[in-house]
């Protein structure tokens, strides 16, 4: 029978990319945590690892057992939970996929109280835009900006982001406020970029919709880069209404074009489902809820 020390060697290998990294997060030495895998390998009778001088690769039958260790590592924290639920206090580790604009700009500078009243979380954060399983990729939670597709996971509604167009000070009293979106045109509006296009603005005239292609001298693919270029003055940005809130505050941006941006994402906490949540889960639902409170009841 495979030693779970094995198990959890092999998945901390992988995670960190090397032995060494693995060997530092499980207290061993790196020739401890070799060995632990070889033995595995001999057990299984397969190669899990493809090794290179430059870095570990997973073979086709590791990429499969690594996503079946996954599930057993976290069936094993949910029994480990289950067991000292009674104290309520969450511990274990916590797997959350979230946008990258949310992680970046709403998770990230939230953490550090969550995490000190629960000292026996270790939490791991993956922050992409692409859609996943969270079955085989062994996630925990996972928050989506937008229509949800995937009836499988549980979903909570935090609440609703809208998109605003928005300028610095200094870029108005340079170029002048835009009253209409046909206004636009004589602007440098900066661009999002997804698969290497920037994406159009929705916007309303009336009763009429428009979309509006960003023509400027900056576009990017990263969310707080485009704002942090709107804050410097490049141009007119359009961006989530979270992304800006206290810049909008404070006054480092202004909003234009306020009756005619009328676009909105709805914004999802998802788990898969199960018959008790571990109280790892359950203090991350309820401390994300708290996160988007101007969204609430939108």
């Amino acid at each position: 029978m495979h030693s779970l020390a094995n198990i959890d060697a092999f998945v901390r290998a992988v995670e960190e990319g090397d032995f060494t990294q693995a060997a530092k997060k499980l207290h061993l030495t790196a020739s401890a945590v070799s060995r632990r895998i070889s033995r595995l390998e001999e057990e299984l009778g397969v190669k899990l690892f493809q090794r290179t001088t430059r870095a570990l690769r997973l073979t086709e039958d590791g990429r499969d057992f690594h996503a079946r260790c996954q599930r057993l590592l976290a069936d094993l924290e949910d029994a480990k939970e289950s067991l000292s639920r009674s104290r309520e206090q969450p511990a274990g580790r916590l797997r959350v996929e979230a946008p990258q604009v949310i992680g970046q700009l709403v998770l990230a500078p939230a953490l550090p109280p969550f995490l000190a009243r629960h000292p026996g979380l270790e939490l791991h954060l993956t922050l992409r835009d692409t859609v996943v399983d969270p079955v085989a990729e062994g996630a925990d939670v996972l928050l989506r900006l937008g229509r949800l597709e995937d009836s499988r996971l549980v979903a909570r509604k935090l609440g609703t982001a809208r998109l605003v167009a928005c300028a610095s000070p200094e870029y108005l009293a340079r170029r002048g406020t835009p009253a209409t979106p046909a206004d636009l045109a004589r602007h440098d509006c900066l661009g999002f970029l997804r698969d290497g296009a920037s994406t159009d603005w929705l916007l309303r005239e009336g009763d009429e919709a428009l979309r509006v292609l960003p023509r400027g001298s900056f576009h990017t693919n990263h969310g707080a880069t485009l704002r942090d270029a709107a804050l410097m003055g490049l141009g007119i940005a359009w961006l989530f209404d979270f992304m800006v809130a206290r810049e909008l505050a404070a006054g480092a941006l202004v909003r234009v074009l306020e009756s005619s941006s009328r676009e909105s994402r709805p914004i999802h906490v998802l788990h898969p489902p199960a018959p008790h949540l571990p109280a790892r889960v359950r203090v991350f639902l309820d401390f994300v809820a708290t996160l988007f409170p101007a969204a609430k009841g939108r």
